[in-house]
């Protein structure tokens, strides 16, 4: 079964959504800037068993593009603003990288709508989590996107799975962004702040991260399951921030069975 259509946010935002499969509900959500998209490699690891749920960020996709603060905390929302047209109470929520930032704050504001969590290759924000270094930040901001894009696959993938698998990538971000947006989703990400409210999720938690992610140091999995109530960490062997796609065939059942 699938099916697409839009939610209203409450600021009057169209967010686009798409459905498929079938069973309980699973959210999937993807990483800074980057639409649906994110999840096309491995979601039908999920949706034999799950009725799978995406959305596109706003300033993404197929959703409203408006030139305004965004925040993970109103990503959130917007989540939940799917889940209400969708007529869905309950549901599991899988975040990676900022969808993992965004899955913090659904667990924190909407506790009786997470069944359980897993937050994947993310962190708890500026104050207390490890950030990428200055270097990855000044190349990614000095490179034009060609690039850009080269380095971005260097801290996604490892360089013998990239040799064999030549793309395209659904991770590097949504190429149909206005400019605006893209900085928009920037600050929202590096904005992020859950720390005070971490301990306050009620959900069991699976915390994965690949162990040579330095995008997102690894360190992060520990501090987040110390932080969170009921979390556990599964750190991958040699797996970089695209742990959930290289490393798939170890991230989903790991996934699946904690679920399960």
């Amino acid at each position: 079964m699938s099916e697409v259509g839009f939610a209203m946010a409450s600021d009057g935002v169209r967010i686009a959504y798409q459905v498929k499969g079938s069973g309980a509900p699973l959210v999937l959500l993807a990483g800074q800037a980057n639409n649906h998209r994110w999840w096309d490699a491995v979601r039908g690891d999920f949706d034999g068993s799950y009725r799978t749920i995406t959305m596109d960020w706003r300033g993404t996709g197929d959703s409203d593009r408006p030139d305004e603060v965004y925040s993970t905390q109103g990503f959130a929302d917007d989540m939940a603003a799917v889940l209400d047209r969708l007529g869905i109470e309950v549901a599991d929520v899988y975040g990676t990288s900022m969808g993992g930032r965004v899955a913090q704050w659904v667990a924190i504001r909407y506790p009786g709508r997470v069944r359980r969590l897993v937050l994947g290759c993310t962190s708890p924000g500026k104050k207390h989590g490890y950030e990428r270094s200055q270097e990855i930040r000044r190349a990614l901001a000095q490179a034009d996107q060609t690039g850009r894009d080269r380095i971005l696959l260097d801290l996604m993938y490892t360089p013998g799975w990239l040799a064999e698998h030549p793309g395209p990538y659904d991770v590097l971000g949504d190429s149909t962004m206005p400019t605006y947006a893209k900085a928009r989703h920037l600050v929202a990400s590096n904005n992020h702040e859950a720390w005070e409210e971490l301990p306050a999720i009620k959900a069991p938690t699976l915390i994965l991260h690949g162990a040579d992610d330095v995008f997102s140091p690894a360190t992060n999995a520990a501090v987040l399951a110390d932080r969170i109530p009921d979390a556990r960490a599964h750190v991958i062997p040699g797996a970089r921030h695209a742990y959930f796609h290289e490393f798939q065939t170890t991230a989903s059942p790991l996934v699946l069975d904690f679920l399960d």
